[in-house]
This record gives C-alpha cells, structure tokens and sequence, in this order.
C-alpha cells in the first residue's frame, strides 16, 4: 500500500489541532519544569554554558539536529504519528534546541533497518519494535512481545520497576544502543484468515505473516510464518502470497484494509499481548547529552508511552464497531483447544530463547518473575473487577 493513504496532514497543523504538543502542557505533564527554567535561563537556543540557577551546577546546552528512523510507513495511524508525535515533543521541550527529522520506512533506511542505522550512526534513533532485532539477540524480543507474556502495563512495571531497564541497557550496549519504552499498541488481534480455524489440525500449512518468538509458535504448530514489513502485507493477503495476517489491531487493521480481502478475524492475539515500542538512540550521542537534554528525552518516551496506549485503546474500541458493523467482518474466537496447544508451544519456545546465554537467561528470569506478580495481582485487580463489571453491565 502506498505510504501517501495514511498521510494525517501536516506536522504546523498537527501542532495547531493538538494541545498536547503546547510546550507549557508538555513540560508539566513530563515533570520537567525545572528543566523549563534552566532553558530560559540559558537563552533557548544558547550553545554557551548557562549560568547556575539557585545554586544548581552550569550546565552547556548544545543545538542538535537528530534523525530519528522508524519502522512504519508515514504517518501512518498510532505507530507512524507516535513517532512524529514523540519527535515534536522533544523539540518542544527543549525549546527548538533539539530538533528532530523524522523519517519513515524507506526514505533513509528500511523498516528492519533501523537497528543498523543507528547502531552505525547512520542515524540518531529509531523508533520500532525490539523483536525486529532478535537476529542480534533472541532475549531483544522480551523488550516488545512475547507469546502468552505480559500486558502493556504489566510490561512498564517490569521495565520501570522490576529492573528490565538495567537488563536492557546492559543487553543493548555492546551493539552500541541505549533504548527505552516509547509506546504500547496494547493486546494484539490474533489476525486475519482466509479460511476458519476451528481447530489445531487447521494450521498445517497456513501461511501466516507473523515476526517474532509468535511466528517460532506458528512454525512448531505446523504453519509456515513469514515475516513482511508492514506496508507489504496487503498486496501479499490480496495475491493469495499468504492465507492469513496479523498486524497490530482493529484500528490499524481497519485502516490497511484487511476487511476488503478477508471476513474471518480472530481473537485473542496471544503472540502479543501489549506490544511495547521503543526509542533506540546511538549509545555514543546518548552518552554525550547533557543531564538535562537525557530528562527532555526520557520524559519524551515515557509521556508516549502513556498517550499511546490510551490511544490505542479509545480508537480499537470504534474500529472494531465499524469492523463488523459496516464492513460484515466476522468476529472470532479461537477454542480453548487451540489456546492451550499456543500457550504450551509459547513455553517452549521462551524456554529455548533463554537457554540462548547468560544475558538472555537473566532477562528471561527477572521476566518471568514479574510476569508471575502481574498475573497475581491481574486475577486480584484489574479481572476480577472485570467479572464483576459484567455481571452488573447494562446490555
């Protein structure tokens, strides 16, 4: 499919229509007022040293001019205008002093080739999916999805507060990248088929575009997975190339068009549960920022995180409504069966990834061990108040 069909409009005009991007509402939802008053205090666009402010150290603000690579086709809903709405947010917060060009999958690198890119200084940072980087390590892929892993929040927890971060930094720095969470699409759909899967005997020999540990899963139950960039996969469900897709959800699904060639969508979409994407940074650049422009970034990331998310949420809700109410999409869910046989192929798959080495060993514990707490607490919390809603839920 053509980029151009998923262009919003223009980057002034996206400023103008979203008061997210209004800089004194981005510097007091990221917490960075104080960093708001250095700025001023250093001029905005000074390349010189600032002088200290109540007593805190000078502080030398340098103009940078950064490229920022992604894996999506431009402007393309939720992934593609998360990047964009990240890269704006970053020039906003530091005042214009950082300044971000953002480019889609293939304009200055493909959509697999962000890693490379930055990695080589090719670019500045990429914004992506980490399991696009498992051919550099298998234990990258507990940093976007794993099948039957965690949930977008339960993700954030882990990274933010169960020591992911630290495993992730020590795993990325020798190819020299510094990464961190920068947006969540949330649980996946189990994808588009051309035909009815009422049983695991229904997968021997489908061909399925799925990336990751989820398409190892596809393998060992008989199907043929293929990995296909997503502005490919229209044109490979359309000429019969593949027998069924998945891609992220309702609204994106919608958006690509999906329904025009197949009806039958399945749910749930074990292979990612809450797809965490990430903002990678050459290590060399991150390590050469101030304290004060690695704040402006990280908040950057982490208020994405956060708006992306509720984004996906609000706006998958509606398309799934459009899905199969104007466009006759047939809404399906896989047996208990073919669940079981997913959730025991996913186990051993994981297990297989950890055994890779120390590092991955490492990261698959400290994940599996939140994954545990998130699954005890989700059972206390967040599902049994679900339950409950449903027994009291108006039809």
């Amino acid at each position: 499919m053509a980029d151009k069909k998923f262009d919003r409009g223009t980057t002034s005009e996206a400023r103008e229509n979203d008061p997210s991007l209004d800089r004194r509402a981005l510097l007091r939802g990221a917490g960075l007022v104080g960093a708001a008053a250095l700025l001023t205090a250093c001029g905005g666009n000074s390349d010189q040293a600032c002088a200290p402010v109540d007593g805190a150290p000078a502080i030398l603000s340098k103009k940078r001019s950064l490229k920022m690579v992604t894996a999506w086709p431009k402007n393309f809903p939720g992934l593609g205008t998360g990047a964009e709405r990240l890269a704006r947010r970053i020039e906003a917060l530091s005042d214009g002093r950082i300044g971000v060009k953002l480019y889609a999958a293939g304009e200055l690198v493909g959509a697999l080739g962000g890693f490379d890119a930055v990695a080589q200084g090719q670019a500045d940072m990429y914004h992506a999916a980490e399991y696009y980087w498992q051919g550099k390590s298998p234990a990258f892929n507990f940093f976007a999805a794993v099948p039957m892993g965690m949930t977008g929040s339960e993700i954030s927890a882990w990274v933010r507060f169960g020591g992911g971060q630290e495993l992730w930094d020590e795993l990325a720095a020798p190819f020299g990248v510094k990464a961190m969470l920068a947006g969540n699409s949330g649980v996946q759909m189990g994808g588009w088929f051309q035909k009815d899967i009422n049983s695991v005997e229904d997968f021997q020999g489908l061909r399925i575009r799925m990336p990751g540990l989820g398409g190892e899963v596809m393998r060992r139950l008989g199907a043929t997975p293929i990995t296909k960039q997503g502005g490919e996969i229209f044109q490979a469900l359309s000429q019969g190339n593949i027998d069924a897709t998945e891609w992220v959800g309702p609204w994106n699904d919608l958006a690509f068009g999906f329904h025009t060639i197949v009806k039958n969508y399945y749910y749930p979409g074990i292979h990612e549960p809450g797809s965490a994407l990430s903002l990678g940074l050459n290590k060399k650049l991150w390590d050469d920022l101030s304290a004060q422009d690695r704040a402006i970034i990280e908040a950057s990331a982490a208020a994405e995180n956060d708006i992306m998310l509720a984004e996906f949420n609000a706006n998958n809700a509606r398309a799934l409504d459009t899905l199969i109410r104007e466009h006759g999409v047939k809404l399906k869910r896989f047996s208990d069966e073919i669940l079981k046989r997913l959730g025991e192929l996913s186990t051993d798959v994981i297990a297989e990834v950890a055994a890779t080495d120390d590092i991955s060993r490492r990261i698959f514990e400290s994940y599996a061990a939140s994954r545990k707490d998130g699954m005890r607490w989700g059972e206390i919390g967040e599902r049994a108040f679900a339950e409950a809603r449903a027994l009291s839920a108006a039809e």
